[in-house]
């Protein structure tokens, strides 16, 4: 069975490796179908994986009632996280782009996001962007009153500054910062990862493939389906796709030494970052969900993260790894 890992100092226990549900409804092209993902989600479990992380807004709604009726036969095996702090903008009805983490929202979308998830607690609510209307005192104060209630049992936050962790720290113990890092992305270690490790709060990186990129099978020449997020990101243009190929090509020839792919090679490195670390690779794929878990049995000593990140430190990556809206909600 796969290692497990603990999220913070307190006792949030999940497997190295969790499974990011997004894609099965939302971002990446249209939703998959039910049953599919439903069986995949399954053979998540059944190979071990115990951490599996959704959100309100996927779908919206409805990733958080796909993956309530695909764990329910499972309940009280799997921590199940997900997200508040989002709103459909009046103006814009389908859209849900007005942010809103006022307590009284919070508590509505937790009772919301419990009966979807078919749970009696939510494992772990993370704020899924800071809201600046909002002192983040009041947001961690909510989330404390829902789990001296019984009603959420961990609180974490996803791409917020340090500043920011750490006033929500004071107030509520945060178990888990969400945010995006990989070989693709690594401003966190400068920016987020010491205070982490100084409040020993745990990090979950999404995006670990770069959004796939990574895995090697997305060229400058690979069309993405209409509806698919990455259309509107500027690291993705075809330009700077055949740029960042060399980031690609680094890790590639690393994974060869080692017998791997090189998805597990950019697994494997965030595992060995740090003990606190627990990637949350997203797939729709039986045969990528395999190839993810296999990460967690490829060894990375010392000196080949040494030669990999040098490596590919020496790669100038191009491109914005968001659009403008999106760019401007994260570190805050």
């Amino acid at each position: 069975m796969m290692e497990k890992r603990t999220l913070g100092n307190g006792a949030l226990e999940v497997s190295a490796i969790g499974l990011g549900c997004m894609g099965m409804s939302w971002s990446y092209g249209l939703p998959k179908e039910k049953q599919e993902m439903i069986s995949l989600l399954h053979a998540a479990v059944e190979r071990g994986v115990t951490f599996f992380d959704t959100a309100e807004v996927y779908g919206p709604l409805t990733n958080e009632e796909l993956v309530g009726e695909a764990l329910e036969p499972y309940r009280g095996r799997v921590v199940i996280a997900t997200k508040f702090g989002w709103e459909p903008n009046p103006g814009d009805s389908d859209r849900w782009n007005a942010l809103n983490s006022r307590p009284e929202h919070i508590k509505q979308v937790a009772e919301a996001s419990l009966k979807r998830l078919r749970v009696e607690a939510i494992d772990l609510f993370y704020q899924h962007r800071v809201d600046l209307n909002v002192p983040i005192e009041d947001v961690a104060g909510a989330v404390g009153d829902l789990i001296r209630e019984g009603k959420v049992k961990y609180f974490g936050l996803s791409e917020a500054s340090a500043q920011t962790i750490r006033r929500a720290h004071a107030v509520q113990p945060v178990a888990a910062l969400q945010s995006e890092y990989s070989l693709f992305w690594r401003e966190p270690e400068q920016t987020v990862m010491p205070t982490l490790e100084e409040l020993g709060i745990g990090f979950v990186p999404f995006s670990p493939l770069g959004k796939g990129f990574l895995t090697g099978k997305i060229d400058a020449n690979m069309k993405f389906e209409s509806t698919d997020f990455r259309n509107s990101v500027p690291r993705f243009s075809e330009e700077n796709r055949k740029t960042n190929q060399a980031l690609v090509e680094v890790i590639a020839s690393f994974a060869i030494t080692k017998q791997a792919t090189p998805a597990q090679i950019a697994l494997a490195w965030l595992l060995a970052k740090k003990p606190w670390i627990v990637p949350i690779p997203g797939t729709t794929k039986l045969s990528r969900l395999d190839e993810n878990l296999g990460a967690a049995q490829v060894e990375l000593t010392p000196d080949d993260m040494r030669s990999l990140e040098e490596a590919s430190s020496a790669v100038k990556l191009q491109g914005a790894r968001y659009p403008e809206f999106h760019q401007k909600l994260v570190g805050r």
